[in-house]
């Protein structure tokens, strides 16, 4: 079993920018963790069963189309729904900070909101998504 941290790092939704996530994937990456990039357009299906398949320890969703409550609430429902609930959910993008709280009580764990370093990003995830033991 690998010892290193599995990411998915998603961009679920019609928002067509990636340089973000493209930036956090490749800091996560850098930092020692198996990251997948699951490119542009990604419904919440596809992100979810990319995270299955892949048995990622944590799904990082990029949002800056404006539909994250919709976006964040059907990855986490369709989680639930396949027995993942395990898989930690954090997110960034352009998310106003009185989303946060509802974010957060439907079980994301962290938004990362614009001027968010990556250094603080990959400590987050150091910190807070469990290793695998073996």
């Amino acid at each position: 079993m690998s010892s290193h941290v599995r990411v998915v790092v998603a961009k679920p939704g019609l928002d067509g920018h990636d340089r973000g996530a493209k930036v956090v994937a490749r800091a996560l990456r850098d930092a020692g963790m198996e990251v997948v990039y699951t490119g542009l357009h990604q419904t919440p299906e596809q992100i979810v069963e990319t995270a299955i398949q892949e048995d990622a320890d944590a799904v990082g969703l990029s949002v800056l189309s404006g539909a994250h409550m919709t976006l964040f609430r059907r990855v986490l429902e369709l989680l639930g729904e396949r027995d993942a609930r395990d898989i930690v959910v954090f997110g960034g993008g352009i998310i106003p900070e009185a989303d946060l709280p509802e974010l957060e009580r439907l079980g994301v764990a962290k938004i990362f909101t614009p001027g968010a370093t990556t250094q603080s990003i990959v400590e987050w995830v150091r910190s807070n998504v469990a290793q695998p033991v073996g």
